[in-house]
């Protein structure tokens, strides 16, 4: 019993690893949202990190067009990061989990 306990340990702290270096990888995968017409371009990690927003000119003459399109492209990008990002961390976590019967069916 004792030794299954620290196999599990050993398991878990396996897993933390792993998640970590899932995390740091994915600071280096990029995405590119376009919107309002391929008047916005946002640059974001699968972190969730924004790296890069280009704005057209025309829509600097609008602060309010440019604020409403802006909030509208960053959700998408930050929501299609967000996805990658649970997808790639659900992924390793499941892999570090110890056989625990059952356990599959609970976490569906």
């Amino acid at each position: 019993m004792f030794g299954d306990l620290m196999g599990m340990m050993g398991k878990l702290k396996e897993t933390q690893q792993k998640v970590q270096q899932t995390k740091e990888r994915l600071n280096g995968v990029s995405l590119k949202e376009t919107g309002a017409e391929g008047l916005i371009e946002v640059v974001i990690t699968a972190n969730r990190e924004i790296k890069e927003v280009q704005i057209d000119q025309s829509l600097l003459q609008d602060p309010e067009q440019l604020s409403d399109y802006l909030v509208i492209t960053l959700n998408k990008a930050i929501r299609k990061a967000g996805e990658i990002h649970e997808k790639e961390l659900a992924a390793v976590a499941k892999e570090g989990m110890p056989n625990i019967p059952g356990l599959d069916n609970f976490l569906k």
